[in-house]
């Protein structure tokens, strides 16, 4: 095994562990089936459905797949989480249907955009190499069970309270941010789509406001998420809260806004009106 893949194996091996500590964490006063714990159950389960589809995916060398096993998880998780959870309340199927609205927009939106792009190039050099690319799928599965954190665990919970006021300002936090990840989407999309803007880059509507106003009101919205949760975390419960937090940090200093400006620079650095745009425009919170 060469250093690359000795070294890919040890970060999957890592990424397990931290899944099982957050798995242990956010079980405690949680629902139990045959005494194990529903939200443990889920972790476990958002790592095998990753691993399951990652062989054929290694198999036939495609990514065509990725995003939307990682959308088919969140639906996955939370319906298992609603079905072997009791004493459901409002809260509850809030904050399932929260996460499964936004789990089937997101999801269909980009496998819609893989197939008509036909391959997504950040998965070109892994995917020959086994632990590299598994890697890549052991990621999501984390990725999973630190987004949804927040919700599962307070679907799963023991510990259930009326709608509040923490209930109604975590729905309006995040019905603004999905409106705002949605219309950017939509506006890229449309814009993308017309062969009079081929080459170009879009600077209008709110990607006039900010580079990436689509990430910006994904960051919201799993705030919104995590605010209804608030009232029934108890105890490590808490480390349900990494959700927004991990969300934040994950598209500002990993995935999302790096790697976007670097392609960004590359295609356009130079160009005036590129330049001036940048200058203008915040990277992610809109100016009003």
């Amino acid at each position: 095994m060469k250093e690359a893949e000795r070294k890919s194996l040890a970060v999957v091996i890592i990424l397990v562990a931290i899944g099982v500590l957050v798995a242990l964490a956010g079980s405690q006063n949680g629902s139990s089936v045959a005494g194990i714990p529903v939200f443990a159950l889920l972790v476990g389960l958002a790592f095998v459905i990753q691993w399951l589809v990652f062989i054929p995916a290694y198999k036939f060398q495609t990514e065509k797949f990725f995003d939307i096993t990682g959308g088919a998880t969140y639906i996955t998780l939370v319906m298992i989480a609603v079905l072997f959870s009791p004493n459901l309340d409002v809260r509850s199927i809030l904050l399932a249907a929260l996460v499964i609205i936004w789990a089937l927009r997101l999801g269909s939106f980009l496998f819609t955009r893989i197939q008509k792009a036909g391959k997504d190039d950040r998965f070109d050099e892994i995917k020959p190499l086994f632990f590299r690319f598994l890697t890549a799928w052991t990621i999501q599965a984390l990725w999973v069970t630190f987004t949804a954190a927040a919700a599962l665990v307070a679907i799963t919970t023991t510990t259930r309270k009326e709608l509040d006021l923490f209930a109604i300002v975590g729905f309006l936090i995040w019905a603004f941010g999905f409106a705002i990840e949605v219309t950017s989407d939509t506006q890229k999309s449309r814009f993308s789509a017309s062969p009079q803007n081929k080459g170009r880059f879009i600077q209008t509507g709110l990607w006039s406001r900010s580079r990436h106003p689509n990430y910006f009101g994904e960051i919201v919205l799993w705030i919104g998420v995590a605010v209804i949760a608030i009232p029934v975390l108890q105890g490590w419960q808490w480390v349900a809260m990494i959700s927004p937090i991990f969300v934040t940090l994950l598209i500002t200093r990993v995935s999302g806004v790096p790697l976007l400006e670097k392609k960004a620079d590359k295609k356009w650095g130079g160009q005036e009106d590129y330049e001036t745009y940048k200058k203008r425009t915040p990277v992610l919170i809109p100016r009003l």
